[in-house]
């Protein structure tokens, strides 16, 4: 007899009924209209959380960006961390050291086999390409999941975990911890109010990428570092021999493991915008890249890496079926300065001078930084006679900080018991997706042919527009480009 996938063990295990201890968390929960929940801490009085509050998280990605996520958690007092996850000993270091009663597992797959009935849910911090896989097996076995941002590596992944999180009924948080603050949501009741009307341009911008892009893959190889099982850390991507300077943190560059400055930012920059405008997919995405000189008076072909700057422009349908277009700069270009900015005002973020969104109207602009931060009325002097409108939509205590509470209160409280901001369906499935759909648009742009007389190439990507059918997931005018839709997993890592 064959033995089972992990996907196939997982299926058994959520048929089978695993945890009762999550039902009786979800049962006995007790829930307020809108955000919050009523702890029984409160109720049993100060300094008292019963064991039932407590959820038991997995920490899939014990280091970086996870290991950050992780500790969030645990500083909410209502989050256990039972599990640690990580592919690299050394990176995980400082988090199994501050949760030493956590055990520590290098392959999720074996944790999830092992351990399935013991905890409540899983924290996903780790590269992008392996994001979907994690994320989908755990909501298999019934588990509530955080998954840091993007969502997915690919269109086709952010699709079928929103599927996921629809027909296992688990609570779910994309990492986008900005879209808590509370400047999203001055920005959506200043557009309700109609201060700058209908909008119909929105620019944003990056300074990444802050890591190497528009380089060709090392042609050198290295030992595998002590510590770090590189196997493991490919996962679905193509088995390569290790080189440097890929792990821990310059993955995002590579196309086989990141999703380039666009993926990266996209999110916390693009997402406000989603929030304001309530967009949904683009119906079409043009965009061009910078050129990298070959020495030979031609663009060197890069296909592993990401551009060194790119700009992007998205169409989308608004509410009203009137056209929006949403312009993405990366690699440190922005647009053309409002002429209502004075010239010793900064565009964007007051905090974070290299990110940005401004939002032009029939009657006027708005703009802010990275997370909806510091948001302002142009021309600014207006941020402070017109802004003072009425508070519409609630605010998450700590805001960003509050993120990670609102997931683990909302996991406590049972399906569909609380709201969260970056759940997968409605949101962050459309966001990433969108996103997504803008390095389909990147890549696309550097595919290249041989030419029919057998001399030189041609870039077939390049100097069209490509038409999206959402609801299909496919470029209708430009086949090529649907390969990026979905990648072949390598063999013994499918979904």
């Amino acid at each position: 007899m064959k033995s089972k996938t992990p996907g196939q063990k997982a299926q058994q295990a959520e048929e089978q009924s695993s945890s009762s201890r999550r039902k009786f968390i979800q049962q006995t929960a007790t829930a307020l209209a809108g955000f919050y929940i009523v702890p029984r801490h409160v109720l049993g009085g100060k300094g008292y959380v019963a064991p039932s509050d407590k959820l038991l998280i997995a920490g899939v990605g014990a280091g970086g960006k996870g290991g950050d996520d992780i500790r969030h958690f645990a500083a909410t007092g209502r989050a256990e961390i039972a599990y640690l996850v990580d592919v690299d000993d050394r990176q995980a270091k400082n988090n199994i050291e501050k949760f030493p009663k956590a055990k520590y597992y290098h392959d999720w797959r074996e944790l999830f086999e092992k351990e399935s009935k013991n905890f409540d849910a899983v924290s996903v911090g780790i590269p992008d390409h392996n994001h979907a896989i994690v994320a989908y097996h755990a909501m298999q076995l019934g588990k509530h999941v955080y998954v840091q941002k993007p969502l997915t590596h690919d269109i086709y992944e952010a699709r079928l975990l929103g599927e996921a999180a629809k027909r296992y009924k688990v609570v779910t948080q994309m990492g986008d911890q900005g879209s808590s603050n509370d400047g999203v949501r001055t920005l959506k009741e200043w557009y309700d109010a109609g201060l700058i009307g209908d909008v119909h341009t929105v620019h944003c911008w990056t300074n990444r990428p802050v890591w190497p892009q528009g380089i060709a893959w090392p042609s050198q190889n290295k030992p595998v570092p002590a510590g770090l099982e590189w196997d493991l850390w490919l996962g679905t991507a193509p088995k390569r021999e290790y080189v440097d300077n890929v792990v821990p943190f310059n993955w995002r560059g590579w196309w086989d493991y990141g999703t380039g400055a666009l993926g990266d930012m996209a999110c916390h920059i693009v997402g406000p915008v989603f929030k304001v405008m309530e967009l949904g997919f683009p119906t079409e995405v043009t965009c061009s890249q910078a050129t990298i000189y070959d020495g030979n008076f031609s663009q060197a072909y890069l296909p592993d890496s990401g551009p060194v700057a790119s700009s992007v422009h998205f169409k989308y349908k608004g509410k009203k079926g009137e056209d929006i277009r949403l312009n993405w700069m990366d690699g440190g270009i922005q647009p053309e300065r409002p002429e209502e900015l004075g010239p010793n005002e900064i565009m964007g973020g007051k905090g974070d001078v290299g990110n940005g969104v401004l939002f032009v109207g029939t009657k006027g602009k708005m703009m802010c930084g990275v997370y909806g931060q510091d948001p302002q009325l142009l021309p600014t002097a207006r941020t402070a006679t017109d802004g003072n409108v009425p508070q519409k939509y609630p605010r998450i205590p700590g805001g960003a900080e509050g993120h990670y509470k609102q997931w683990v209160d909302a996991c406590i409280a049972g399906y569909g018991q609380q709201q969260v901001d970056s759940p997968f369906i409605g949101y962050a499935v459309p966001l990433t997706e969108s996103i997504l759909m803008g390095n389909l648009a990147i890549r696309s742009f550097n595919l290249r042919q041989a030419r029919a007389n057998g001399k030189g190439f041609t870039y077939p990507g390049r100097g069209i527009t490509l038409q999206w059918d959402g609801d299909n997931q496919k470029v209708t005018n430009f086949d090529l480009a649907n390969q990026y839709v979905k990648r072949e997993y390598r063999e013994g890592w499918k979904l």
